[in-house]
This record gives C-alpha cells, structure tokens and sequence, in this order.
C-alpha cells in the first residue's frame, strides 16, 4: 500500500425510513461530503423492523467524516428527531484511504 491510512469518524444512524429525505438535506449543512444510506432489517427494543410496508422500514445512514462533522450531527438528531423517531446512533474510529475525500 503507497498511500497511508488516515483516521475518520464513520457515523452510523440508524432510523425510520421517514427520515431519508430530511437528512439527505441535512448532512451536507453539517459539513459531511457524502453519505451511504440502504435498507435496513432487524429486531430491538422496540420490536421487529421488517420494512414489509413503508411505516416499518428503516434505513442505515453512514457518513465518514471528521469528529467535529460527527458531534454536530449527532447534537442535532438528538434535538430534532430522539424524542419523535426510533434511531440508534454510533460512532466509529476507521482507517481511510484517500482521507481528503472525507
């Protein structure tokens, strides 16, 4: 490998289908490059999430970005959408290439 790893934030949110569209608009206020969002399945707290019907899908959001970019983001979806909205939120140390990207 030429080129070094560089560390990054990989934050991870995952959330009713509902919210895609606010967030697609929201990230890049918060300084994020870009995002990955697909589908996500699975079972918790609050039951079984099978997205058979749109009012139980849920998404996975992730966006590499730096810690600053992360805290904002995560400051934000704790005021706007916990109270309203099932989402689990985590944070991740990685190792990127080409880290200027993010």
């Amino acid at each position: 490998m030429n080129r070094p790893l560089q560390t990054r934030k990989l934050l991870t949110i995952v959330c009713e289908a509902a919210l895609e569209k606010r967030l697609e608009k929201e990230l890049p206020g918060f300084g994020a490059h870009g995002y990955t969002i697909s589908d996500a399945r699975g079972s918790g707290a609050h039951g079984r999430r099978d997205a058979a019907w749109p009012a139980s899908a849920n998404i996975r959001v992730e966006v590499l970005c730096d810690e600053a970019v992360a805290e904002a983001v995560i400051r934000h979806l704790e005021a706007q959408y916990f109270s309203s909205y099932q989402l689990v939120v985590f944070l991740s140390d990685v190792q990127v290439l080409r880290a200027e990207k993010f």
